[in-house]
């Protein structure tokens, strides 16, 4: 068990970079944690780490190290939940990232249903729609929107989310209704920022099975789905967003669809978690419960 300890507080050490930090997790000093590994260095005959004042690096021992302490782990931790996940309930923290919109409108008022099924889970919820480094940050999984652009994660779609082009009545009174395409040219768009690229993403419109792009004219750019909701509502032009979001403006009447027979094509929503981890029972219930969510 001993050596099975220290191999869990090397690979997390790899992983953040940090002796602090790694041994903060594991509720030790830094001193001990870095014993342990000096312990570990002298069992084994070579140096696994490189320590200067910023960071902690494997050196190719090190990695080679590393790689073989996943494979270990990972398979003592399948051992592990294969004996006991069905004698117990799965319990402890998960930590999930997901955008401000789809915690607000669509976890948030799911979860009393999740923890009457699982009452000793915990969750911490951080909102954001940056690419995040999920091992180096300590997060079990996050929700997006759109391509996966890291090929270094396991990706789990969990569905389709319809978009619609919209503008608030307001803002048609005044510009006019786009009865097409080229009607599109007199109008401002409320533009979104890629999270990846940080570049404004062009409209699109699904036109006889083609799909059309068209930059519009733009006096501003958000990086959030809510806030773009918000821009709509002042006028501010007209936004492409999942329908969701703007389901009950739509139905009130305060925003209005526009060019409903070219609507863009639907984002995929995917689930997304660490390849070379095993899923801990807990992440693997939450995960499963996503996939009925959105189904």
């Amino acid at each position: 068990m001993d050596r099975l300890h220290a191999m869990r507080l090397f690979t997390r050490i790899v992983e953040l970079g940090s002796f602090s930090r790694a041994a903060e997790q594991f509720n030790l000093t830094r001193a001990t944690a870095t014993q342990i590994v000096k312990r570990t260095e002298a069992q084994l005959g070579v140096r696994l780490l490189l320590r200067t004042t910023r960071q902690v690096t494997p050196t190719v021992d090190g990695d080679a190290y590393y790689q073989r302490c996943i494979t270990i782990l990972n398979y003592v931790d399948e051992v592990d939940a294969e004996f006991t996940q069905a004698a117990r309930q799965p319990e402890g923290r998960i930590r999930v990232d997901l955008s401000a919109a789809m915690c607000r409108l669509v976890l948030i008022p799911a979860l009393p249903a999740f923890f009457e099924r699982h009452p000793l889970i915990q969750l911490e919820v951080s909102v954001s729609d940056r690419p995040i480094d999920l091992i180096r940050e300590g997060v079990d999984c996050v929700l997006r929107s759109g391509k996966v652009g890291d090929v270094d994660l396991i990706a789990r779609q969990l569905g389709l989310l319809p978009q619609v082009t919209c503008a608030s009545a307001g803002y048609l009174a005044c510009h006019g209704q786009p009865g097409t395409l080229e009607d599109l040219a007199g109008h401002h768009a409320v533009n979104y920022l890629s999270a990846s690229s940080g570049k404004s993403i062009p409209f699109e419109f699904s036109v006889n099975g083609e799909l059309l792009t068209r930059h519009l004219p733009s006096s501003l750019a958000l990086n959030s789905g809510a806030a773009s909701v918000d821009a709509c509502a002042a006028g501010l032009g007209l936004i492409q967003i999942p329908a969701f979001l703007v389901a009950r403006q739509l139905a009130s009447g305060e925003f209005i669809e526009v060019l409903p027979g070219h609507r863009p094509p639907p984002l995929m929503f995917s689930v997304l978690y660490p390849p070379n981890r095993h899923l801990s029972n807990r992440v693997r219930v939450f995960i499963d419960w996503l996939a009925e969510l959105f189904a």
